[in-house]
């Protein structure tokens, strides 16, 4: 998998989709992130800003090479939220 070589463990992986199947923090998630831009996504200090958030509403510890490993992987990835191939690309590397 390619999150892994951004050092994603794959039991942590497991535990983060787990904790999204509750429908309440996954509606959490979605409000935090609505409207965020393909440009927010390649901001460094705003995808940083969203590890952090998304970390506490999961009730996630991250160590500060964990957060600087995803804010790596998020902007390595070019996201752009409103596409939806790489929505299903997101969804297939997790699934």
């Amino acid at each position: 998998m390619s999150y892994q070589k951004y050092g994603f463990e794959p039991a942590f992986v497991e535990r983060i989709k787990l904790k999204l199947k509750n429908p309440n923090t996954k509606e959490r998630i979605k409000m935090l992130l609505q409207g965020v831009t393909k440009y927010d996504l390649q901001d460094r200090s705003k995808v940083r800003r969203f590890v952090g958030m998304l970390s506490k509403v999961l009730g996630e510890k991250l160590t500060d090479q964990q957060a600087e490993n995803m804010v790596s992987f998020v902007i390595s990835q070019k996201i752009d939220p409103n596409s939806t191939f790489h929505l299903i690309k997101l969804w297939n590397m997790f699934r």
